[in-house]
């Protein structure tokens, strides 16, 4: 890959942090946060399509986030659950040619959620122009380890060479093959907090202080900004 100037990226993801604290700064319940985050998704949704944002991947429940309460977590599952029947049935899926992935161990969230996420998948999987994923039950490094237990299945199985094993084939492997340009972290932390370990080897990082609710279009903007005026060497 050669160094590049970039106007717009093509694939952007987000670390939907703060919004447990954004709920305490207004003395409210932790959990009550996660609405207004919830809502802050949908309008990201519109401010990348107004933007030709082709991907968006979004870190919205991580496997450390199971240890939550019990009420926070149940409260979560309702949020999840909601929101992926309405956006199921969001009539702009199909108008604005929105495919769906979840990327994760969907199977250790309740029965009713993993279902509803297996119909959002099924509904749109062969639309093409835009794609959303969102990182469900995910950790990085268990989708590399859950990546290389597949390799060694294959070897041992006969159906892969140990010399056939390079870059190309790992990735096949990966919850996601696709690298973000650019990644934002809201929330004023400055970590990854196991996220795309792998496909993020070579993206442009960018940490917010405001809360994830607290996230306008202008602070997208200026994201997108200063990332067309960096050059992307990829260690060259």
């Amino acid at each position: 890959m050669e160094p590049t100037n970039n106007a717009v990226p093509k694939h952007v993801a987000l670390i939907l942090d703060g919004n447990r604290r954004f709920a305490k700064r207004l003395m409210m319940k932790p959990w009550k946060g996660h609405e207004w985050g919830e809502k802050k998704v949908e309008e990201l949704l519109t401010w990348c399509k107004e933007l030709d944002i082709k991907e968006l991947t979004l870190y919205t429940f991580s496997l450390e986030n199971f240890d939550r309460p019990k009420k926070e977590f149940d409260y979560l599952m309702k949020i999840f659950r909601d929101g992926f029947t309405r956006i199921k049935n969001d009539p702009r899926l199909e108008e604005n040619n929105i495919k769906v992935n979840f990327i994760g161990k969907m199977e250790m969230f309740p029965k009713d959620l993993f279902d509803a996420m297996k119909a959002l998948e099924e509904k749109t999987k062969n639309n093409s122009k835009y794609i959303m994923n969102f990182a469900m039950a995910y950790g990085g490094q268990d989708e590399i380890i859950d990546a290389v237990k597949k390799i060694a299945e294959k070897v041992k199985s006969g159906k892969l060479d140990i010399k056939e094993i390079n870059k190309e084939t790992f990735e096949q492997n990966l919850y996601m093959k696709a690298r973000p340009d650019m990644i934002i972290r809201t929330g004023g932390e400055k970590r990854s907090s196991n996220f795309l370990p792998y496909q993020s080897a070579y993206s442009e990082w960018f940490y917010v202080e405001k809360m994830w609710p607290e996230f306008e279009k202008e602070d997208l903007i200026a994201c997108l900004k200063e990332y067309s005026q960096r050059q992307r060497r990829f260690g060259k």
